[in-house]
C-alpha cells in the first residue's frame, strides 16, 4: 500500500514537472526583436513597397509578429519631426533601425552611435557622410543607394528626345530635403549646359506648394518638367501627374510608380528591389552582421517606363527608338 502510495506521488510530482517546464521555458524565452522604421513620407502609396522589404526580410528567416516586430514611425512629410522619431526608437531600445530616406538616416546617425542603421537613399551615402565608402562602410551605418549620378542627366536626355524643341525646362525639387536638391540641381544644370537647356528651379515641400508652382506656370509655361526624387513627391503622385496632365507639360518622373498613375514617362532604380534589399539587410543586421562589414548595395539595372495614352493626350509622337529602349510601355 505504501509503495502505491509513493507511486502515484512520483507519477504526479514527474507530470507537474512535464508540465511547468515548457512554462518555464516559454517564460525564459527572450522577446522578439524589434526593428524601427523610420520614414519621412506617409504610409499612402507604400504598401508596395513594405511588402518588399518584409520580402526581404523573409528571405533572412524573419517574418513580421512571428519572430520579429517592426514599429513604423511616420513624419507625415513634416521633416523637422524626424529627430524625435529617431530619438523614440533609440528609447524603446530597437534592434536596429530602418531609415527609408536620407533625412531618417540623418536623422538615427544624430540620434545613435551604436544601434545598426539600415538604411535606402537616393543620394550618394558617401558625400553624405553615412559611410567611409560603399565598400566599407564602418561605423553603424549602411544600406541601399538606388541613386545613379547620370540619373538625372539622363531623364533630361530621354525627355529631349520626347520634347525635341524644348528649350527651357522645369526642375521641381522639395526645399525641405537639402542634400537632394544640391545634387539634382547640380547635375540638372550640368546636364543642361551640355544639352544647351534652360534649366529652371522650382521648389514645394507641401501639396499647397505644388499647386501653386503649375498656377505659376500659367504666366510662364516651361517647355518640359522633371519632378526631382523626393518621398513628398512619390506620396503626392497623383496630384503631379493630373496637374502635368491639366497644364499639358511633358514631365519625366523618378519612379514607375509615377507613370503608373498618368505620369509621361519615368527612369529610375527600382524602388520594389530597393526595399527588398533595404529588408534583407534589416534582416542580416538582426542576425549579427556588422553594419561596417556590409558593402552599400546600388542598383545594376534601371527602369525606362512610358504611358502611350499619356502622351497620345499631350500630342507627343514617342520615337520607335526610345520606346524599344523602354522596359515597359504602358498602352
Amino acid at each position: 500500500m505504501a509503495s502505491h502510495i509513493a507511486r502515484r506521488k512520483f507519477l504526479a510530482t514527474l507530470s507537474g514537472a512535464v508540465v511547468a517546464w515548457p512554462l518555464a521555458a516559454r517564460a525564459q524565452q527572450p522577446a522578439m526583436p524589434v526593428i524601427g522604421f523610420l520614414n519621412p513620407a506617409s504610409p499612402d502609396g507604400y504598401t508596395e513597397r513594405l511588402r518588399a522589404f518584409r520580402q526581404g526580410l523573409k528571405d533572412t528567416g524573419y517574418a513580421e509578429r512571428e519572430n520579429v516586430t517592426i514599429e513604423y514611425l511616420w513624419g507625415e512629410n513634416q521633416i523637422d519631426r524626424l529627430p524625435a522619431l529617431a530619438a523614440e526608437l533609440v528609447r524603446r531600445d530597437v534592434s536596429v533601425i530602418a531609415a527609408a530616406s536620407a533625412i531618417a538616416a540623418f536623422a538615427a546617425k544624430a540620434a545613435t552611435a551604436t544601434i545598426p542603421i539600415a538604411f535606402v537613399v537616393a543620394e550618394d551615402p558617401v558625400r553624405l557622410g553615412f559611410v567611409a565608402s560603399l565598400a566599407r562602410p564602418g561605423g553603424n551605418m549602411t544600406g541601399i543607394n538606388f541613386f545613379s549620378g547620370e540619373l538625372v542627366a539622363k531623364q533630361l536626355e530621354f525627355l529631349r528626345e520626347v520634347v525635341p524643341a524644348a528649350r527651357r525646362v522645369a526642375v521641381l525639387v522639395n526645399p525641405s530635403n537639402a542634400s537632394r536638391v544640391e545634387s539634382t540641381v547640380r547635375d540638372a544644370e550640368a546636364a543642361g549646359r551640355a544639352m544647351q537647356l534652360q534649366i529652371q528651379v522650382v521648389n514645394a515641400s507641401t501639396s499647397r506648394e505644388i499647386e501653386a508652382v503649375f498656377a505659376g506656370f500659367v504666366g510662364e509655361r516651361p517647355d518640359a518638367l522633371l519632378v526631382g526624387s523626393d518621398p513628398l513627391f512619390t506620396s503626392r503622385r497623383v496630384q503631379l501627374t493630373q496637374l502635368a496632365a491639366v497644364h499639358r507639360i511633358p514631365a519625366t518622373y523618378p519612379v514607375r510608380e509615377m507613370a503608373e498613375v498618368g505620369g509621361l514617362m519615368s527612369y529610375g532604380g527600382s524602388l520594389t528591389d530597393a526595399y527588398r534589399q533595404f529588408g534583407g539587410y534589416a534582416g542580416r543586421l538582426l542576425k549579427g552582421a556588422k553594419p561596417a562589414d556590409l558593402p552599400v548595395l546600388q542598383p545594376t539595372k534601371f527602369e525606362l517606363v512610358i504611358n502611350l495614352p499619356t502622351a497620345r493626350a499631350l500630342g507627343l509622337e514617342i520615337p520607335a527608338t526610345l520606346l524599344a529602349r523602354a522596359d515597359e510601355v504602358i498602352v
